[in-house]
């Protein structure tokens, strides 16, 4: 009987131990090397559609690893681990969605994720022109152009019956941009300046709030940051350009601005 105990004994704790190995094993896998996220919307399509399974590669990049689990707090506390490369244009990467909690100040959500493309890399400058994004390197159309084609074609007036939001992402409102005519935007890289005016300030307000926490404003014809005055700015972090392959239905970076290294997750496999 004592011995038929042990032997018991002995399997119980094999057991655990294994479940437990597993779950490590598993857990590791998720956060170090490739996770797993469904489609949810149709901003994707025709690539991807709703309900469609994807795996996100965190190698390439190097798996984001977070400091401070207390996800109540509206700031990603996480640094990221060292990489192969980075996010090239015309990769689909899974990121945080910048404004889930304030409408004009990014802050952090855990599992409020987006799938989208990268159209500018830190660095780039983006554009659309009569529809149609154009690769910031070769000049050439990008991405899937089904819906790009649509968007070329179809009249606004048509487009708005439909219920495309014509109106992009306001930076200038003297520039009128719009989804078929849109940029050139510049994406940060870090360690890059920019100009600060009176006339460009509302281009950088939120990135700058994101990473300095303070905000943009003019005051007697000239530009402050906090209490100082500024007319450069130097970035500290890198930045994103994403949007969704259906130009005609995607909440993206046209309409919202740009997304912080940070945010993103991981890359599409």
């Amino acid at each position: 009987t004592f011995i038929n105990l042990r032997r018991k004994f002995k399997i119980l704790i094999t057991s655990l131990f294994v479940v437990l190995a597993g779950l490590l094993l598993h857990y590791s896998l998720r956060v170090f090397v490739c996770d797993s996220f469904v489609v949810n919307g149709v901003s994707m399509e025709p690539v991807l559609h709703s309900g469609e399974r994807v795996w996100v590669n965190k190698l390439k990049m190097g798996a984001r690893i977070y400091t401070d689990y207390n996800f109540s707090k509206p700031k990603l506390s996480s640094f990221r681990l060292p990489g192969f490369s980075k996010v090239n244009v015309g990769d689909l990467v899974i990121a945080n969605y910048p404004y889930a909690k304030s409408h004009d100040t990014i802050t952090f959500k855990i599992n409020y994720v987006y799938l989208k493309r990268c159209y500018g890399a830190p660095g780039d400058t983006v554009r659309i022109v009569d529809g149609y994004y154009l690769h910031p390197q070769t000049g050439g159309r990008i991405g899937d152009l089904t819906y790009q084609k649509k968007l070329s074609e179809c009249s606004d007036s048509l487009l708005a019956e439909d219920g495309v939001v014509i109106k992009a992402l306001q930076v200038n409102k003297s520039l009128n941009w719009t989804i078929r005519n849109f940029g050139p935007l510049y994406v940060p890289r870090k360690g890059d300046s920019v100009e600060i005016g009176v006339d460009t300030y509302k281009t950088w307000r939120r990135p700058i709030l994101f990473e300095t926490g303070e905000r943009l404003y003019v005051r007697d014809g000239q530009v402050f940051l906090g209490e100082k005055p500024i007319s450069l700015y130097t970035f500290r972090s890198d930045w994103y350009f994403l949007g969704g392959d259906n130009v005609l239905n995607s909440k993206d970076s046209r309409y919202i601005g740009l997304f912080p290294e940070s945010y993103i997750i991981g890359i599409v496999i």
